[in-house]
């Protein structure tokens, strides 16, 4: 794998650290690597993103987002 710098706001890089923690994921290159692998699934590869099991329900209020996010 090749190694990339990625500048991002607090906000997101909270709710990557929340799903770490949540333990739905093992760390934040897993849940980037998963989120880019999707967008291009959608908007390059023209391939349906595939459901696993349920929908993710709400894990955890991340205050100091647009209208304080929530994070799915």
């Amino acid at each position: 794998m090749r190694l990339i710098t990625v500048k991002m706001p607090e906000m997101y890089v909270k709710g990557i650290d929340e799903l770490v923690r949540a333990g739905r994921y093992s760390s934040r290159s897993e849940v980037i690597r998963i989120a880019v692998r999707e967008l291009l699934k959608r908007e390059l590869w023209g391939t349906a993103v595939p459901s696993f099991g349920a929908p993710l329900a709400p894990i955890e209020h991340v205050e100091g987002g647009p209208e304080d996010a929530v994070t799915y």
